[in-house]
């Protein structure tokens, strides 16, 4: 099997800020793995965060041995990975899940067992501005989940200029940008706004001021459900931090791949935590491949697609907050013809 990799830079539709910073583009890495006259595409998506960048994807990938030559041998292949970043490892994963359902010519989804139908319905994110306008941008986009991207600057403000505006279910993402006592503050006041949970809120590798929020919360008669996102990458994460949080986010570009993704799953369900499955801002051809997990959550945030202005993929289809999976063997997705 020959691995290859080339710049794959999106285009952002608008200026996206988060409480780690804004951007206009995102530069991720396509990766792809030839057998037998069958291509598999894969997607690494760089977060700077996590200390991922475009070239350190690339060389990364690079300098990967020789993947073999059977599409079959998952599991023996990705346990052999080196060390290093989980988004390029994630790349890998995804291209030999693709080759391996086009090898049998099944949608991945049915090799894992799954129904590509119904599916929860995505979210569609507001990123941070001044709250007149969120406000304006969650009453013009007109999907009815929203998930509002907040940082510690005054964000009941935002939250109720965007409640006055829009009957929509709404989700925070404070992206670790608040303090224990901040999130203490601030979340029994976001209850009066009908909203579903709080992501994020502390930063992260502390699980004790995790466990200490959500006791305080709870002595506090507040049932608020509280998600980790940057705190749980893997399996083992979740494990750790059960007890302490109500739901975890998946994503698989941080679980290291497809296969980690499902393993972190389960993990959840085994623990009794609610899980949503969510994207870094990816492609069709990422989304697409989280996608085919989607049956197995709770709720979905998978609007990558929605937020760049040049994908490059053909994939999973979106009617509003509806998704539907393509049909094709293995992902399904198809390149643009540019």
């Amino acid at each position: 099997m020959k691995l290859t990799c080339k710049p794959l830079t999106l285009n952002l539709r608008t200026t996206f800020r988060v409480a780690h910073g804004a951007s206009d583009q995102r530069n991720n890495v396509q990766v792809t793995v030839e057998h037998d006259g069958l291509v598999g595409y894969g997607e690494s998506a760089a977060v700077p965060y996590y200390g991922d960048t475009q070239e350190s994807l690339t060389a990364y990938l690079n300098a990967l041995p020789a993947l073999g030559d059977s599409p079959y041998a998952l599991e023996s292949i990705l346990n052999s990975l080196p060390d290093g970043s989980h988004a390029a490892q994630a790349g890998v994963d995804i291209a030999l899940h693709d080759l391996w359902g086009k090898t049998i010519g099944k949608p991945l989804y049915r090799l894992f067992g799954l129904e590509a139908m119904p599916l929860p319905q995505t979210s569609y994110t507001i990123g941070i501005d001044t709250p007149q306008v969120m406000a304006r941008n969650a009453r013009e986009c007109g999907y009815p989940i929203l998930k509002l991207k907040l940082d510690a600057n005054d964000p009941e403000t935002s939250v109720a200029a965007i409640r006055k505006e829009t009957s929509a279910r709404l989700r925070v993402d404070a992206n670790a940008g608040w303090t224990l006592p901040q999130a203490i503050e601030v979340i029994p006041r976001l209850t009066q706004y009908d909203i579903e949970f709080v992501e994020q809120p502390l930063p992260p590798g502390d699980v004790d001021a995790f466990r200490s929020l959500h006791d305080q919360l709870r002595q506090m008669g507040v049932a608020m459900p509280i998600f980790a996102d940057e705190s749980v990458k893997t399996a083992r994460d979740v494990a750790v931090y059960a007890g302490a949080i109500d739901g975890i986010v998946v994503k698989v570009m941080k679980a290291g791949g497809l296969r980690e993704a499902m393993r972190a799953i389960h993990t959840a369900r085994a623990h009794g935590i609610k899980v949503m499955l969510s994207c870094m801002v990816e492609s069709s051809l990422g989304v697409t491949a989280a996608a085919h997990l989607a049956s197995l959550c709770d709720y979905l945030d998978l609007d990558g697609p929605l937020l760049i202005a040049n994908d490059s993929f053909k994939g999973v289809r979106y009617d509003g907050a509806n998704l539907s999976l393509p049909g094709g063997p293995g992902l399904g997705v198809v390149p643009v013809e540019s």
